[in-house]
């Protein structure tokens, strides 16, 4: 055991922990920050739309098209969103102007947008260009970045308002952004968003595999027991691929069609981190009721916490980091449901998730609002609490047997 925690902190942790602060990645995550406000708007429509009350169903039947607009208004954009966030955040952490960024990001996304008729294609704004709005700010920012870096741009006199001149800084780049991504689309006929489709395309298909899901779940909660949070070392890979899963589920839930993806948003929030990574609520729930007062008092900070799903003080606290005892449960619950989600959604006993809610919904609650008031899932969130709860105890026993004998021996 002391091996692998070894070959934890010295092999594996350190190239995980880099690639989560790099400048790129953490540029994805908070810029799809921006896509949030419209994702989780949408989904209260979405939500208010589909009670399943048929006093309520009938009653929303002839408005239902104009709920609609409030759904394609938020989920049919959250790629150009991510196009305008992402190009500010990345401009920002490469210390150039974030506004400039921005625009030039979204020109870029609008161009490669359009279709072979010269027309824009706005079905590129929801999930399916996700990806192209990564690659787009990518581009257009790091010429952005060469052109001010290397001196090369239009310099106003010192009395000229700083947006004025900030805008004749991104000139010169802006031009040749706009004329790299109208040469590609037009005189060359080349489809930006289908091509960069093509290369994510075996990524988002092993996310919603078993075997990649799996992977995902392994990877987070070896990261947890590191010491490093893996939900957020992650988002900037993972983030773009639940996010567009998560759309295109709303968009096909709110026309009545076959949900497209298992492994949506939620699925590891709400049904593999149920009450927290690991699902430490349950161990938590052990604490309460524990012989020694060290672990009784920890649960009482925790549990209010862990209803929410935040679990950090007792990962750090009792600790579950670099601690072999619970290293076992805090891996292996995850896994288990995982696949045994993963199967109840696949042969259609439980919804997958087609709606944004927070992730720091409730166990029971927050499944039941992701999956469209889906009563089984609900039923299933609480099913996972008990097999948590079950594994988690006979581990806990042993700590806790640790912990009183530490304590009689301090007394």
């Amino acid at each position: 055991m002391n091996k692998f925690m070894d070959w934890l902190q010295n092999v594996l942790m350190p190239p995980l922990a880099k690639a989560g602060n790099n400048k790129y990645l953490v540029s994805i995550r908070n810029g799809l920050v921006l896509t949030l406000p419209a994702v989780i708007s949408g989904s209260i429509f979405l939500i208010i739309a589909n009670i399943p009350i048929p006093a309520w169903t009938n009653f929303m039947k002839p408005y239902m098209d104009a709920m609609g607009v409030a759904v394609n208004g938020s989920f049919g954009i959250i790629s150009l969103l991510a196009a305008i966030g992402i190009g500010y955040e990345l401009a920002k952490a490469l210390e150039l102007d974030a506004i400039n960024g921005a625009g030039l990001s979204t020109m870029a996304f609008i161009v490669a947008s359009f279709n072979s008729k010269y027309t824009l294609d706005t079905a590129n704004f929801a999930s399916s260009g996700l990806f192209t709005a990564i690659v787009c700010s990518f581009i257009s920012v790091l010429i952005l970045n060469l052109f001010v870096k290397k001196n090369w741009v239009i310099k106003l006199p010192n009395g000229v308002p700083a947006a004025v001149s900030q805008s004749f800084v991104s000139l010169i780049p802006g031009f040749l952004v706009l004329l790299l991504f109208w040469g590609l689309r037009v005189p060359l006929h080349f489809d930006i968003n289908l091509f960069v489709q093509s290369i994510f395309h075996p990524l988002l298909f092993a996310m919603n595999s078993l075997p990649g899901i799996m992977f995902y779940t392994l990877l987070v909660s070896v990261l947890w027991v590191a010491g490093i949070h893996g939900d957020m070392t992650l988002e900037g890979i993972s983030d773009p691929i639940f996010l567009q899963f998560l759309t295109a589920n709303g968009i096909a839930y709110a026309h009545h069609q076959a949900i497209p993806y298992l492994t949506s948003s939620g699925f590891s929030s709400l049904f593999v981190n149920v009450g927290g990574t690991g699902a430490t609520i349950m161990l938590v729930f052990w604490m309460l009721s524990s012989k020694s007062k060290a672990y009784r008092e920890l649960g009482k900070v925790a549990f209010p916490g862990a209803l929410f799903e935040i679990n950090e003080p007792v990962i750090f606290g009792f600790p579950i980091v670099m601690n072999p005892i619970t290293l076992i449960p805090f891996i292996v619950i995850p896994q288990i449901l995982t696949v045994l989600t993963y199967i109840l959604m696949s042969v259609h006993l439980v919804r997958p998730a087609v709606m944004m809610v927070p992730w720091t919904m409730p166990p029971i609650i927050g499944p039941l609002m992701a999956t469209g008031w889906d009563w089984r899932a609900g039923v299933w969130s609480a099913i996972e609490l008990v097999i948590a709860g079950a594994i988690y105890y006979p581990f806990f026993k042993v700590a806790e047997k640790q912990m009183v004998a530490q304590e009689a021996s301090e007394a």
